[in-house]
């Protein structure tokens, strides 16, 4: 029993080392993908090829004044952030970012644990995360800062329906709601690999579009939304609370990429796992990355929908479409089995 408690006191800490570290050079790599893709330097000063920024950029954030509106409702505008962090922190005790491997004698599993409703865990904790965006707004006492929060609150529900009803046709496939034996059940019976997004043309783009809308990202950040509403939620935040909102943001990125990664493109499995299992570990990030390298992609190439662009889009397109995947892959399922 001791040992298994400092097994999982040992993952949860290379977890949340890995993920703060990752948060950090996240912000540097959007900073240089940005001046790419807009054919300009980007991040150079901060030590070699400017890769100590984050840390300069943690250092200012400490050393900021913390303010305080006079006219804001103190408590709630104090916890707002940590709402928004912590359910985005909790979410990854659940993705599986590797399978088993053989270590100073132990066996060990590449996650921090597992649980067979694994993706209801994840989807409980993500929509959790809105309420410290909408408390934000509100308790902040400034209008822009209440359209903000006001503006996630109704994004979360217009588009939390499409992206629960994309990964039915996952789930039905797989038959399961842990994570990883949704990445096992794509690995077919001769050995080679079954990625779902083959079997789910449909349901991965209104996945992938839906957890843009849900992480707030462009061309779905409107919760923001700089030309109209100064910051949004986070307009009269500074120093470490407001590092806090983009944390959560960055994790909410790192989660959303873990689940497409996960649920449609075989998670950690890849050519030399069965021989190297820690293979998978690289396997899993090097899809991840690509990932957000799309995203950020994305942010700098498009531009932001109107409001009601966006609420149409929600509930007139990819809702009707998810429905519409859901009852394509019962159909399918259900001519094969017969």
């Amino acid at each position: 029993m001791t040992n298994l408690l400092l097994e999982w006191v040992i993952k949860c800490g290379v977890m949340l080392f890995i993920l703060l570290t990752a948060v950090a050079y996240l912000t540097f790599l959007e900073r240089k993908v940005m001046s790419w893709i807009q054919l300009r330097t980007g991040p150079n000063r901060a030590g070699p090829w400017g890769l100590l920024t984050p840390a300069a950029d943690g250092l200012k954030m400490l050393l900021k004044e913390d303010i305080l509106p006079t006219a804001a409702t103190k408590w709630l505008y104090i916890i707002a952030p940590a709402i928004s962090v912590i359910p985005a922190l909790m979410t990854f005790v659940v993705i599986p970012y590797g399978g088993t491997v053989n270590l100073f004698g132990r066996t060990i599993e590449l996650h921090v644990t597992n649980i067979n409703i694994a993706l209801l865990y994840i989807f409980a904790l993500t929509s959790l995360g809105v309420y410290g965006l909408a408390i934000a707004g509100w308790s902040s006492n400034n209008k822009y800062s209440l359209m903000g929060g006001l503006r996630s609150s109704a994004q979360m529900i217009s588009y939390e329906l499409a992206l629960g009803l994309s990964i039915v046709g996952v789930l039905l496939l797989s038959g399961s709601l842990d994570l990883t034996k949704i990445v096992e059940s794509q690995i077919s019976a001769w050995g080679g690999y079954r990625w779902n997004v083959f079997l789910q043309p449909l349901g991965f783009p209104i996945f992938f579009i839906a957890a843009l809308a849900e992480t707030n990202r462009t061309p779905f950040d409107l919760p923001e939304a700089d030309s109209e509403l100064v910051a949004g939620y986070h307009t009269e935040y500074s120093g470490m609370k407001f590092a806090m909102f983009q944390m959560a943001e960055y994790l909410n990125l790192i989660t959303s990429v873990s689940l497409s990664v996960t649920l449609y493109f075989g998670g950690w499995y890849g050519p030399g796992v069965e021989t190297y299992p820690l293979l998978g570990v690289f396997y899993f990030a090097a899809k991840a990355f690509v990932f957000i390298f799309i995203i950020m992609w994305i942010r700098f190439t498009m531009p932001r929908f109107r409001y009601d662009q966006l609420m149409k889009f929600g509930w007139k397109v990819l809702l009707p479409f998810a429905i519409v995947n859901v009852i394509l892959t019962g159909t399918m399922i259900m001519i094969l089995n017969s």
